[in-house]
């Protein structure tokens, strides 16, 4: 996560939370040109509808008006997880231990970034995920990308 990823989960988690949803994670995508796209991911234990979205959205735009934290043009979308549900910290690794992940990593491991296999366990904020027979482990603080792979 980069420190503006960070400031960003720091600003909207209080918001998201008084809301009485999870916020899971933010994520930010640069769409060729000059716009950013301003992904939130929340959760219940309900689910989540489009109304909570987009009652969210509302409170969320709110504080990004007034906070400024990005700087050139951003689309925001909040959305829920899904099924191939983005992993952002340690502790949603640690949640889903069992089951399937893939992981992209920001520099190569034993010659790849890329990672498809099952998440085994969190050591000393290490990622063990099995893949192709191996079990890898990967570092936390070099993970790019990761999310769920569903299965059906």
């Amino acid at each position: 996560m980069t420190v503006l990823d960070n400031e960003l989960q720091n600003l909207l988690a209080p918001v998201v939370t008084a809301l009485g949803y999870e916020l899971v994670g933010v994520g930010r995508l640069s769409q060729g040109g000059h716009q950013t796209l301003l992904r939130v991911y929340i959760d219940s234990p309900d689910g989540i509808k489009i109304e909570d979205c987009e009652r969210v959205s509302y409170q969320v735009s709110g504080v990004l008006d007034v906070h400024d934290p990005i700087a050139k043009e951003y689309t925001l979308e909040v959305s829920s997880p899904g099924l191939d549900r983005p992993l952002f910290t340690l502790e949603h690794f640690i949640q889903f231990v069992g089951h399937q992940v893939k992981v992209c990593l920001a520099r190569p491991i034993s010659g790849r970034r890329h990672f498809t296999g099952m998440l085994q366990r969190v050591q000393d904020r290490n990622v063990i995920v099995e893949a192709d027979g191996t079990e890898y482990n990967l570092p936390y603080d070099q993970i790019d990308k990761a999310h769920l792979v569903p299965s059906f």
